[in-house]
């Protein structure tokens, strides 16, 4: 059995058993509350730069499968579990958790007290970590945490937004998440969406595609001249890692397509820079919101839904211009923003993850939504 140290910046040291990939990984550590989906929070691009710790204990027993993928690569710094299961027992799966680590390059540790972890974080809140198999000494991985960028004032959608533009045909899997619910209606359109990847999941696209709608993809760093000239009937603006205000041209970007009366619809790091373009702030969280059973009220119709939820930073409800900008949503741990509409342009957003994947499929109907939006345009 290979050891395995997780060092925090605060001194406090966890030893466990290593896992999938060996070697050192540093970076922010956070905690996600799913009971299942370890997949797809791997392939999730909102976690570049960041270590995940799975409340759940058991992790690893259905294996992993080609159709739970949710972007081209894992682009997490490590992954830590309670136990991580040996053995795998699902008709879908193709492999196991330890052989997908290692394949994809990432350290885990497992058998060490994740509960205590967890409250440690939930007290002290996020920050820099190191996990690695190459020292047993505990106070050189606690200097080594101290040396990785804490995450106010880190620009990482660059690190994971695709190089190029892209037209999305689907994909050659058929996900368990990758359609709309027949009674949510149909909302079938033919529409040009333009998509800016910030770090976009595959199933925020499959729900264009499945809603009728033909998608383009374009890179983070897209002009508003770049994305207008397009030609789109709508705008996405996808989910992603880092400091929303770190994107500063980005944010001057999506102002300028708004201002023209493009639909626009930005979900997590999207609804987090359209806050900036509406002329709002954001704020670092203390330990985030990752998991998939956050409760937010709809301040329209009192409507309560369960959300999936990966975030960092919130916008500030007290910088938006509220002649403008409504807050549509809040969340109910917590109070935050969870949602916003323009009062006069066709544009809206929520913090949250309505493509599920993992999660609940409360949110799916903001999709819907974004289609008749089109075409009422």
């Amino acid at each position: 059995m290979t050891q395995a140290i997780l060092a925090l910046e605060d001194g406090r040291i966890f030893r466990g058993r290593a896992f999938g990939a060996r070697g050192e990984r540093c970076g922010e550590i956070v905690f996600n509350t799913s009971m299942t989906g370890y997949q797809e929070i791997l392939t999730d691009p909102s976690y570049a730069g960041q270590i995940v710790v799975m409340t759940y204990p058991h992790i690893g027993n259905y294996g992993v499968n080609p159709e739970d993928v949710e972007a081209r690569k894992v682009f997490l710094e490590g992954f830590v579990v309670r136990e991580a299961s040996e053995r795998v027992s699902n008709w879908r799966a193709a492999g196991s958790l330890d052989e997908y680590l290692k394949v994809n390059g990432v350290v885990g540790i497992s058998d060490l007290d994740t509960r205590a972890l967890v409250r440690h974080i939930r007290s002290k809140g996020a920050m820099r970590a190191c996990l690695t198999t190459e020292t047993e000494d505990a106070a050189e991985a606690v200097r080594r945490a101290t040396t990785v960028p804490g995450m106010v004032g880190r620009e990482l959608a660059s690190t994971v937004s695709c190089e190029a533009s892209y037209d999305w045909e689907g994909d050659d899997v058929e996900s368990p998440y990758g359609a709309p619910d027949p009674e949510i209606g149909d909302a079938k359109a033919d529409f040009h969406v333009v998509t800016l990847d910030f770090g976009v999941k595959y199933n925020s696209l499959r729900y264009l595609r499945a809603l009728g709608c033909r998608v383009t993809v374009l890179p983070a760093t897209a002009t508003a001249e770049e994305i207008l000239a397009a030609r789109p009937d709508g705008v996405f603006i996808s989910n992603g890692p880092g400091d929303p205000a770190t994107l500063t041209r980005q944010i001057e970007s999506i102002r300028a397509v708004v201002e023209k009366g493009t639909p626009t619809f930005g979900i997590c790091l999207g609804h987090q820079l359209l806050g900036h373009a509406l002329g709002g702030t954001t704020f670092k969280l203390p330990f985030g919101h990752h998991g998939g059973n956050h409760p937010v009220k709809d301040l329209r119709t009192g409507h309560i839904e369960i959300t999936a939820q990966n975030h960092g930073f919130a916008v500030a409800a007290d910088s938006l211009p509220t002649a403008d900008v409504e807050i549509t949503h809040v969340n109910l741990n917590d109070n935050t923003v969870e949602g916003l509409r323009h009062r006069t342009l066709p544009v809206f957003s929520v913090q949250y993850h309505p493509e599920a994947g993992p999660g609940p499929h409360d949110a799916e109907h903001l999709f819907v939504r974004f289609v008749d939006m089109m075409r009422a345009r």
